[in-house]
């Protein structure tokens, strides 16, 4: 089968036939993939970031956001039959520690993450476990949500735990309007009845804002902060959602959380670096975001099925990866990269 291989850091992948994947666990399932999103992660990986954390051997096939049709089942698989469509949660988990038995599996104890530290989806075929497989709502297509497996559930857990603070007349700052940040905002109109001002440096993004729920705009222009400032009476906003997380985004974010109010930190590549005395006397918060679990994935699901949570994608064919990484890296892409393998199909 054809998948993206990365054979070296700081080289771009290359698309090269492997062996399929077959089952080897009573609970695995292979999953023939409709669509595997591409995430500004895949080019920090490239770039060697995730390599002292993920400690993965090279090479191996990129891909953790993936959603397709069940190919093939375990012995033990009972819930699951092929031709299932499918969206997958970015991580296989164990089921019995003590963060699975409580829900939060993103931080199961013996997880594997496909993409990250293991083979991906950037492929026909991938291998997964039974855990991890959502059924799709009837008339949804995998390659419309495949990006909503990591860019949705991140803004989905990041916007849920935000909720308690997001009460009426409240105001949430939402920095980046790009792949996760549109997301953000729809979940934020979904589940909150929060005032939603939306940053981005670019224009043609932010004139698409208000569609998604959006209640005022401001350009990213050397001016942004003093303008939240304005539009909060001086105070700055109960939560920042940084969806950028580099570039300056961390430090203005923080500028913008008012006392007591909390910035939650999901873009990454910069630094957060704060006086410990800004912390303690004005007791805001910095919080940090992962992925969601396999619950909070369920309920993303089922907002996309009631046309709350909609994505933008625009496809490429896995062939054309590194078209599609060149796009992202240029900021042409709009919404999210999905790369669809030829002849995908239930």
């Amino acid at each position: 089968m054809k998948a993206v291989r990365l054979h070296r850091y700081e080289t771009r992948p290359v698309v090269e036939e492997v062996p399929e994947p077959v089952i080897t666990h009573p609970l695995d399932v292979i999953v023939r993939i409709g669509g595997a999103g591409l995430c500004r992660t895949d080019l920090h990986i490239v770039e060697g970031q995730w390599a002292p954390t993920s400690n993965v051997a090279l090479p191996y096939t990129l891909g953790h956001e993936n959603a397709g049709w069940i190919h093939a089942v375990g012995s033990a698989v009972d819930h699951l039959t092929p031709g299932d469509a499918v969206i997958l949660h970015p991580l296989m988990t164990c089921g019995y520690c003590r963060a699975c038995r409580a829900g939060d599996d993103v931080h199961c104890e013996a997880s594997a993450f496909p993409g990250i530290d293991t083979d991906g989806g950037m492929a026909e075929l991938l291998k997964t476990a039974a855990r991890s497989a959502v059924k799709l709502p009837a008339g949804i297509e995998p390659a419309s949500v495949a990006a909503l497996a990591d860019a949705g559930l991140t803004a989905y857990h990041a916007v849920k735990k935000a909720v308690p603070q997001l009460f009426p007349g409240s105001t949430c700052v939402v920095m980046g309007a790009g792949g996760l940040g549109h997301l953000g905002i729809q979940c934020l109109r979904a589940l909150s009845p929060t005032r939603i001002i939306v940053l981005d440096r670019n224009p043609d993004a932010l004139a698409l804002t208000p569609g998604w729920g959006a209640d005022e705009t401001v350009l990213v222009d050397g001016s942004h902060v003093d303008r939240v400032l304005e539009l909060t009476d001086g105070k700055g906003a109960e939560v920042v959602l940084d969806f950028v997380g580099e570039q300056g985004a961390e430090r203005d974010s923080w500028s913008m959380t008012r006392r007591a109010g909390s910035d939650f930190v999901i873009g990454y590549g910069g630094t957060v670096s704060i006086p410990a005395i800004d912390v303690i006397s004005t007791e805001r918060n910095v919080i940090g975001n992962l992925v969601g679990s396999y619950n909070d994935l369920v309920e993303l699901m089922a907002l996309t099925a009631a046309g709350r949570v909609e994505m933008l994608t625009q496809t490429y064919p896995l062939d054309a990866v590194n078209d599609a990484m060149d796009d992202l890296d240029a900021g042409r892409l709009r919404g999210r990269g999905i790369l669809v393998p030829e002849g995908a199909a239930g």
